[in-house]
């Protein structure tokens, strides 16, 4: 059966096929424009777990999502796919987290991790694992590539994306990402992990091509992390919520606060997306909840219009949804943002997403 033979048989206004991809889409991998890819990743939380969930959650959460949006009606029809990760990626996730715990703990205490011969082992090892996903990860994102897809990732935790962010930056000279999250996460290898969710702004950095990393959101850093922003001379540039939240309360819009945001953006832009930049009550179960943030609306206002800049999108990455034990609503709101998010990456890449719908 074609593609357009699919689209033809395939009712959008019915349950997603729970046998098929993504959002219940019939379409295979060749046959979908998009291309998602879950990194089952969470070894170096501290706090709260089930990020590495978070992929699963999304999907099957996912088959219930009403593909008749009303800005894009049409996405659906371009297909979009969910990528299988590889086994040992949430194999070596669970086991190298129940290794990072006993380290974490004795930092807590105040010990030296390094007068613990076993213990830095153990930290050397997660620190290898840790570079060896996110080299997998990159080529897994050019291999879909080179096939001529727009590629995204879904986490895990927010280190998962690294890998990602040097695939872009081996096809774009200069890019820049725009970060919604409660954390700035510029810790310089947080707990001694090099690449601890904590610091996957501070290794972006390090990524020449990234030439502005605009946060949005953000209302719990570090001093170490106000040094990080004071010492990139411009590239990173900090909207915090308290700021953003004042200013709405003496008479700024949303909107101009949206289009001063979209200005401080190179042309080429990428988007990291850390559910807790929402209100907790979206995203309860998250690793690290802050009070404050934005609403789901306002994060797709936002997103609506960057895609109608003129600036591009070369990707985006979702990350820190977790499930809860009893409830499957982080997974509810993330595969909606999800949906939501692959429209925007249509529409600015000018596929045909079909005309928004008023009524």
């Amino acid at each position: 059966m074609t593609k357009q033979q699919k689209i033809d048989n395939f009712d959008p206004s019915q349950p997603g096929l729970a046998d098929a991809t993504v959002f219940g889409l019939p379409f295979t991998a060749d046959e979908s424009e998009i291309v998602i890819v879950p990194v089952p990743w969470e070894v170096t939380v501290s706090y709260g777990a089930g990020a590495s969930d978070g992929p699963n959650a999304v999907l099957d959460a996912s088959y219930q999502v009403d593909l008749h949006h009303q800005d894009f009606p049409e996405l659906w029809k371009l297909g979009i796919y969910m990528d299988e990760a590889p086994e040992h990626w949430a194999k070596n996730s669970e086991k190298h987290k129940s290794l990072a715990q006993p380290i974490i703990e004795a930092l807590e205490k105040g010990e030296d991790v390094a007068t613990f011969p076993v213990l830095q082992a153990d930290l050397d090892k997660i620190n290898k694992v840790c570079r060896e996903l996110h080299t997998e990860v990159k080529e897994r994102i050019q291999f879909w590539q080179s096939k001529g897809k727009k590629v995204v990732l879904l986490g895990g935790d927010h280190s998962t994306p690294l890998g990602y962010y040097e695939a872009l930056a081996a096809t774009h000279d200069s890019f820049g990402i725009l970060h919604l999250d409660a954390h700035m996460d510029l810790r310089i290898a947080y707990e001694g992990f090099t690449y601890s969710h904590a610091s996957i702004m501070y290794n972006t950095l390090q990524l020449s091509q990234v030439s502005k990393i605009v946060q949005v959101g953000i209302r719990d850093f570090c001093e170490q992390e106000v040094d990080v922003v004071q010492q990139a001379k411009g590239r990173v540039k900090v909207f915090t919520d308290s700021d953003l939240k004042k200013a709405q309360f003496e008479g700024k819009t949303w909107k101009q606060q949206c289009e001063e945001i979209i200005a401080q953006l190179p042309q080429k832009v990428c988007i990291s997306f850390d559910i807790d930049g929402m209100y907790p009550w979206y995203c309860p179960n998250t690793g690290t909840p802050v009070p404050g943030g934005f609403s789901f609306e306002q994060a797709t206002y936002l997103f609506n219009l960057l895609a109608d800049s003129g600036k591009d999108i070369i990707g985006f990455d979702l990350v820190e949804v977790a499930p809860g034990e009893s409830d499957d609503w982080d997974g509810n709101v993330g595969a909606r943002m999800l949906f939501h998010m692959c429209g925007v990456l249509a529409k600015n890449n000018k596929l045909p997403v079909g005309t928004t719908l008023n009524f």
